[in-house]
């Protein structure tokens, strides 16, 4: 009996391809379709993507939650919501989304677990985030409450630009995020977890004279070898927010041991693949696959 997935995307890009290539050798239907062509009715109930009703296939991948509109963004989520109602399989179920692209809420929710996350404040005036600079030791990374990458964040470690750029973020109405900064050995890890297993993990170096190590802004990764206590706390992180694939940002606090610095519900693969050579687009399809029987 054929397999039939659906994948929610924005934009068609290398990820889609390499889904499709792995649906292909798997004998899977997979149809990739932008959250903008999703058509949904009531009495009779049906959630469509052209002529193929999401409520009827045997999994639904949640590639890419794009921006948009609150209006949007909330309709995207409640599509999510009635799949999974139905019993559909869905990577990843919404409430995990929802937590993971909300880098406070991931957070609160790490920490509610007892796992070990970097010293934080989150709030919206400019005058208190100023103090906040101050109690974390006047070395902070700023960071959108939304966003991946590394895009968008913002090491600040004197108090007058502080100052300059908390006013700015107030006025833009932005919620002001700070982290201390981890004085880091200039990499960190990160953890591709799919169920209960780690499909993979990666050490990631920060650029010449940049403190990122994101991949798609410039740094460099090798695939890395980690211990079981790494693989648990990466487990365990993605089990805090409700995650069945996440990409797990880890670590090396010289004073903390490793913490938690984000968890990716919605996480990429590419340079995963290219330095472990796991076939990570197979493995996400079969999970699918086997959740549905």
């Amino acid at each position: 009996m054929t397999t039939h997935v659906i994948s929610l995307v924005s934009g068609f890009g290398w990820h889609v391809e390499d889904l499709a290539r792995a649906a292909g050798q798997l004998g899977i239907t997979f149809l990739p379709v932008e959250f903008s062509q999703l058509v949904a009715t009531v009495a009779p109930s049906g959630i469509f993507a052209n002529d193929t009703n999401l409520l009827e296939v045997d999994g639904v991948l949640a590639r890419m939650m794009p921006p948009g509109s609150l209006e949007q963004v909330v309709f995207r989520m409640d599509v999510l919501a009635r799949v999974e109602a139905a019993g559909v399989p869905v990577l990843n179920p919404p409430k995990a989304i929802e937590a993971a692209v909300d880098k406070y809420l991931t957070l609160a929710k790490l920490a509610a677990s007892g796992l070990p996350v970097p010293p934080t404040w989150v709030g919206e005036s400019a005058e208190q985030a100023l103090l906040a600079f101050d109690d974390l030791g006047g070395d902070v990374v700023v960071k959108p409450l939304f966003g991946s990458e590394g895009r968008g964040l913002l090491r600040i470690s004197e108090r007058e630009l502080a100052r300059r750029a908390f006013t700015t973020l107030e006025r833009l109405g932005a919620v002001l995020y700070l982290q201390a900064m981890i004085p880091h050995p200039g990499h960190d890890l990160r953890v591709f977890v799919l169920g209960e297993q780690v499909l993979g993990a990666m050490r990631r170096y920060a650029p010449a004279e940049d403190w990122r190590t994101n991949v798609a802004i410039g740094g460099r990764a090798e695939a890395a070898t980690i211990d079981d206590a790494t693989s648990q706390l990466a487990r365990d992180s993605a089990r805090a927010v409700g995650a069945i694939m996440a990409g797990v940002d880890l670590i090396e606090d010289p004073q903390q041991g490793t913490v938690v610095l984000e968890v990716n519900a919605v996480p990429g693969w590419k340079a995963l693949a290219s330095v472990t050579g796991v076939d990570f687009a197979s493995a996400i399809l079969v999970h699918l696959r086997e959740a549905r029987r």
